[in-house]
């Protein structure tokens, strides 16, 4: 008993002076060990565990009204869930649509939808091999580079019949010549149009991905797939994306 109480009293000092009385002390002190989140002062700790409060609050709302019937999906807390919405966008969200007027002229396709379609009613591209793992892009705005990669992916499987996992540190470190900013943002039309130019895009276990800036080191040796072009969906056209998805349609 006397060690449980020790424990006990331990634990509390782990946690900020405001946050002590809190009912939710140890579930935030459990968040912090298991993601491993340190901050800078009291003054930060009680904003995140503000924030961490309200995303707990959605959550918990969010699944009981799950449970009644009201949403086909459940949520649960994460390592972003000491970020607000806006704070989440600002770090991780790298599509630069104002980069679209600015970008290099390239060779693209808009998707045209075939009127005789018909959707089959449900597809999972993972179970039939079309989908790596999943991936953390860190903090680095570089979600232009996975969507890249995931889409190209896929492509290659169809190809070929080998599903590879490819860098997106590549895309990051070497398609600024395409307009591309790194972490700072970019486009995937640039991206697949490097790969283009480039003849290729490395490998992820030859060019592994670091979440930051660096000096482009491809090498031709190391190529794990090509593409020959892309092709567009025009923006809020719904019919057209869920056709191209299906489809899958090849880089031509």
């Amino acid at each position: 008993m006397k060690f449980l109480v020790l424990l006990f009293v331990a634990c509390l000092s782990l946690a900020s002076s405001f946050i002590i009385n809190d009912p939710l002390v140890h579930d935030w002190e459990s968040f912090k060990t298991t993601h491993g989140k340190n901050y800078d002062g009291e003054e930060e700790e009680k904003l995140r565990f503000g924030i961490w409060k309200s995303n707990l609050k959605f959550v918990e709302q969010h699944n009981t009204e799950a449970n009644q019937g009201k949403h086909t999906f459940w949520v649960a807390i994460n390592k972003f869930a000491d970020l607000t919405s806006a704070e989440f966008g600002k770090i991780y969200n790298g599509y630069r649509m104002d980069m679209h007027n600015n970008k290099p002229k390239v060779n693209g396709k808009v998707f045209e939808v075939d009127p005789n379609f018909t959707a089959p009613t449900a597809v999972d591209w993972r179970t039939q091999g079309y989908v790596t793992d999943i991936k953390d892009q860190g903090q680095c705005g570089s979600c232009w580079a996975f969507s890249t990669t995931g889409s190209l992916e896929g492509q290659h499987f169809k190809a070929s019949g080998k599903l590879v996992s490819l860098s997106e540190q590549n895309l990051v470190d070497c398609s600024t010549a395409q307009g591309n900013q790194g972490c700072n943002g970019g486009l995937m039309d640039q991206a697949f149009t490097y790969i283009k130019v480039n003849n290729g895009i490395d490998t992820e276990d030859s060019y592994p991905y670091t979440a930051q800036d660096g000096s482009c080191s491809f090498s031709a040796s190391n190529v794990g797939a090509t593409d020959s072009g892309f092709v567009d969906v025009k923006s809020k056209d719904e019919s057209a994306l869920q056709q191209a998805l299906l489809l899958l349609v090849q880089f031509q």
